[in-house]
């Protein structure tokens, strides 16, 4: 049983690896040139209460959007939709990796 958390974990964290790869090589090209949030309304993707249907759904269809969500997960950005995900989606998201993190280094 344990081996299988592992060996999900592995594949979670080669995933993770294979995105900041990519999201190296898409940097070198501007990735944010190529985003579905060009030319939007920025206050959609920072609304007030922190959540934005319509934002997610702009980002749900973006090609870029795992790489946009990885930059903001690197860049401890605190504020906005990024990737497609919320302010709370990210701390989660960065809680869950850590904890993850700290697991395997426990084994």
């Amino acid at each position: 049983m344990v081996r299988l958390k592992i060996t999900g974990l592995s594949r979670a964290i080669k995933y993770i690896i294979d995105l900041m790869e990519e999201y190296s090589k898409a940097e070198a090209i501007n990735w944010r040139t190529k985003a579905n949030c060009v030319g939007e309304d920025t206050d959609l993707f920072f609304p007030k209460d922190g959540i934005s249907k319509e934002a997610k759904a702009i980002c749900e269809q973006c090609e870029v959007r795992a790489i946009c969500l990885e930059y903001a997960l690197s860049a401890n950005l605190e504020n906005g939709i990024w990737g497609g995900a919320s302010e709370s989606e990210r701390r989660r998201i960065k809680r869950s990796r850590r904890l993850s993190r700290d697991a395997i280094q426990n084994c």
